[in-house]
């Protein structure tokens, strides 16, 4: 098969959250431990990091691999979901893994996933985990994809923990309170190892530290323990706190040598070192374009107040969500203000545009519905002065389909 090919055989046969949403959903770790059996374990031959949390674990995850890197270590990098290539989401020093890569995995191993019904998310994981085994990473920074306690990712031992915050997603799935979906966060967490938080929650602070007494773990909150100032070349207010949880990470990790100047550098070369796209990400000037993946309350009221710091005369908002997506407590939160183009990013999974709309003016925000995300971008540039500010956001498809 082509590289084509074999990813249109993994959508087609393989159920992914990314293009289903809760339906493809497993929630339970017996797949991905007999298909990493079967694989050799390859989890347990590397170092690793593990990155939950609701908002902020991506760029999170970024920053470690980056300051690993200007520290001149073999550095795998695990995320999801891809903007606009599958092989984002496998990364070694910031290069994907090769298309010959994908194809020979997929191809070895077809047979069991025919035989075992693997989702996409349980194949892709183990993917990265044996590629990252073959290349003999010194480390590998893994992302959670969804929750903690069972996801895929969780068959691996990691150095530390890092958790960035808690918020109300997927509540359909990991539970309908903080606590409860702390808790399945907080499944991240291993016997005699270190858990960073990245920021303090009242809400949620009891939870890590009941988890953590049980496993005799560590638990260390990064904005009572760091008092040093860091900047990030990732753009936006919001990044403040995930430095906080980053540099926490790198103190805590034992058997690397990291200096002070590794950790600066390494925050100042994010998207150089790592190639991270879709965060706070210019797009282009006059019109300032701008796009964000928040798509969530926490982190759409975040990107919302950094728009508040930019200068502009009308703020044009390119929007599409996700048809799952509970957006009663969310479209309050834009302005009246700005001229609205709601458009519908090309997945399943994608909220009907014209839905949006109705959905939309429900909270006194109007505007036009388009096709798609390049009709709505496209009309936006031509309705813009180069004065104007043009966002684009609402979910990591709609930003996908831009950047």
């Amino acid at each position: 098969m082509t590289y084509q090919e074999t990813l249109d055989w993994m959508f087609a046969q393989l159920p992914m959250y990314q293009q289903k949403g809760k339906s493809a959903y497993n929630g339970k770790l017996k797949g991905i431990q007999l298909f990493a059996a079967h694989l050799g374990d390859p989890h347990l031959k590397f170092k690793s990091i593990h990155v939950a949390g609701t908002n902020g674990k991506g760029s999170s995850s970024h920053m470690l691999a980056s300051i690993l890197q200007e520290a001149g270590y073999k550095v795998g990098l695990y995320t999801s979901p891809h903007l606009r290539d599958f092989r984002e989401r496998i990364k070694i020093n910031g290069h994907e893994i090769i298309k010959e890569a994908v194809i020979q995995f997929i191809s070895e191993n077809k047979a069991f996933f025919e035989a075992t019904k693997l989702s996409f998310f349980e194949m892709t994981v183990a993917m990265a985990f044996d590629h990252f085994s073959k290349q003999k990473v010194d480390i590998a920074v893994i992302e959670v994809g969804l929750g903690g306690r069972l996801d895929s990712t969780n068959i691996i031992r990691p150095e530390v923990s890092l958790i960035t915050n808690i918020g109300m997603d997927h509540t359909d799935m990991l539970g309908d309170s903080l606590a409860k979906i702390a808790y399945e966060k907080a499944g991240i967490i291993k016997p005699n190892t270190t858990v960073v938080l990245s920021e303090y929650q009242a809400e949620t602070l009891a939870i890590f530290k009941e988890a953590a007494l049980q496993k005799n773990a560590k638990v260390i909150v990064a904005e009572d323990d760091i008092t040093d100032s860091y900047e990030t070349s990732l753009q936006g207010e919001y990044q403040k706190k995930n430095i906080l949880g980053v540099v926490a990470v790198i103190r805590e990790l034992t058997g690397f040598s990291i200096s002070e100047e590794h950790i600066k550098n390494g925050l100042q070369k994010v998207e150089e070192n790592t190639g991270l796209m879709g965060r706070w990400q210019l797009l282009g000037e006059n019109p300032r374009i701008i796009c964000d993946t928040a798509h969530n309350w926490e982190g759409i009221s975040l990107v919302l107040e950094q728009l508040k710091t930019e200068e502009f005369h009308t703020l044009h908002m390119v929007l599409g969500f996700v048809k799952d997506k509970n957006l009663d407590p969310i479209l309050p939160l834009f302005p009246k203000d700005a001229k609205y183009y709601f458009c519908k990013a090309d997945i399943p999974r994608g909220l009907d545009a014209i839905e949006l709309q109705m959905k939309a003016s429900e909270f006194g925000l109007y505007g036009t519905v388009y096709n798609t995300v390049e009709g709505a971008l496209k009309k936006a540039i031509e309705a813009a002065s180069d004065k104007d500010l043009i966002f684009v956001g609402g979910s990591t498809f709609t930003v996908a389909e831009v950047v």
